[in-house]
């Protein structure tokens, strides 16, 4: 018996503003977005998710406790070299790599994992490089 499948649709662009936003719950809805569990030909083995854009990713709100006791950890694979980077550090650095990191775990860890990761677009301020794009600006 064979079933068929239905093509999924071109991506849209979405605009996501982080200013105020908690880490979780900013991260959680766009990982619903590039998914494509919101629309209504969702299928877990295609790609059928949207471009999103996320902006001012320096103004989440991040509680100041969260700031010094979250971990970012990594081993280089040799013995006793495990790097660890505080979330306060990690801001300074690089804030897109925050929400990031945080979309990457929502994901499933599956084939299409980096496909979406690719339709992720982070800046740090207002400006972004899309504007040929024509973002439409997603409620959260």
């Amino acid at each position: 018996m064979k079933t068929s499948t239905i093509p999924p649709l071109a991506p849209k662009w979405l605009l996501i503003d982080a200013e105020g936003q908690s880490i979780g719950r900013l991260s959680a809805q766009v990982a619903m977005l590039l998914r494509g569990k919101h629309r209504p030909e969702f299928s877990p083995h295609q790609l059928c998710g949207d471009q999103v854009v996320v902006i001012n990713a320096a103004k989440l709100n991040i509680h100041p406790t969260k700031l010094y006791r979250k971990e970012y950890r990594r081993h280089t694979g040799f013995l006793g070299h495990l790097k660890t980077m505080t979330l306060k550090e990690l801001m300074d650095k690089d804030p897109t790599q925050v929400i990031q990191k945080a979309v990457k775990g929502m994901l499933p860890s599956n084939r299409l994992r980096p496909q979406m990761l690719k339709r992720l677009h982070i800046s740090v301020d207002e400006k972004h490089g899309h504007d040929a794009q024509k973002p439409v600006p997603f409620p959260l």
